[in-house]
């Protein structure tokens, strides 16, 4: 895992590269996307209905179950997202896309999903196989934001700005890890409470599955201004269990950031501690990436300081194999 995010930036570079080579069918037409997929392969949905809420003229979906909604139809871009290829959920959502006569697009390594492509035609974005979907977020987000862009729903920018955060990555490299090594520090042996100022759950989220399935630890997260309105009040009591950490990007609104100033001192009285995040870049691309990478960071060093391995996911594949018996 080390390995895998030590590559983070030679990953984004090589998937601008497979994007650039991706060739898409025209489509027709479309009214709505919907972005199928779970885990390290769905996370990618979330982060970028996020950075396309400004510029995006259509509804996004991001779909994390097994039923697509009944809207879906023939002027519905659905992007089937499986890393392995062979996500149960993902895999019973596809077959009611083409039930449904929806205009299709693949991201996978392979697996079921693209023969099932091949079978229908279907576009496929292939990307490197082998490694844990969780790992290669690289390569998802940025097919999506080819996607989305080849489709004029979304500025050629973002790509762009994608190319940049490598630069960025690869300049930040030994802050990044500095900063990451001693916030695993300040996790050990707590709960992290984790926070983003609205503009970036994505992250937010992304930040806890690596915490949960790298670091082997519970955590949960939740967003400003929601928060103000039902979980704030159940800060009440001291909790040194507890440590809050924060994502800060140069986007969040200015009203949140006050509502977060407020909230902050609340934290600081009834937790362990409370960590900000501070995103770097110019664009909002550069601070969703770096900070995902100070994320998985972060994760990896608090495994090793536990002493578990950040690969092995044996409870998941309990779960797959209890499954198949059904």
């Amino acid at each position: 895992m080390k390995k895998l995010i030590e590559n983070f930036p030679s990953q984004l570079r090589e998937a601008l590269e497979i994007a650039n080579a991706a060739k898409l069918t025209p489509k027709h037409n479309i009214q709505n996307v919907i972005v199928t997929g779970l885990g390290g392969s769905g996370i990618g949905g979330t982060i970028i209905s996020e950075l396309v809420a400004d510029s995006c003229p259509i509804p996004v979906l991001i779909n994390k179950d097994y039923f697509l909604p009944k809207y879906v139809n023939n002027t519905s871009l659905v992007i089937i997202s499986s890393y392995s290829g062979n996500t149960e959920e993902t895999l019973e959502a596809m077959q009611q896309a083409i039930t449904k006569q929806a205009q299709i697009i693949c991201i996978t390594s392979g697996g079921k999903v693209e023969e099932i492509a091949k079978q229908h035609n279907l576009d496929v974005i292939k990307i490197p196989g082998g490694n844990p979907p969780r790992s290669c977020i690289g390569y998802s987000l940025i097919q999506l934001i080819k996607v989305f862009v080849h489709y004029s729903l979304a500025p050629v920018s973002l790509l762009t700005d994608a190319k940049n955060s490598i630069d960025l990555l690869e300049k930040e490299n030994n802050n990044i890890t500095t900063e990451a090594k001693h916030l695993a520090k300040v996790l050990l042996n707590k709960i992290p409470v984790i926070y983003s100022l609205g503009s970036c759950e994505g992250v937010s989220v992304r930040f806890r599955q690596q915490i949960n399935e790298n670091s082997k630890v519970l955590c949960w997260h939740h967003v400003f201004p929601e928060m103000n309105h039902n979980e704030l009040v159940g800060w009440t009591t001291k909790n040194e269990n507890i440590a809050v950490v924060t994502f800060r990007t140069s986007f969040d609104y200015k009203r949140t950031q006050k509502r977060f100033e407020v909230c902050k001192t609340v934290f600081e009285k009834y937790s362990a501690s409370v960590n900000d995040i501070v995103a770097k870049g110019n664009s909002k691309t550069e601070q969703f990436i770096y900070l995902i990478n100070i994320g998985d960071w972060i994760s990896l060093y608090l495994a090793e300081l536990r002493g578990v391995d950040p690969v092995e996911v044996n409870v998941i594949d309990h779960l797959k194999q209890e499954l198949s018996k059904f």
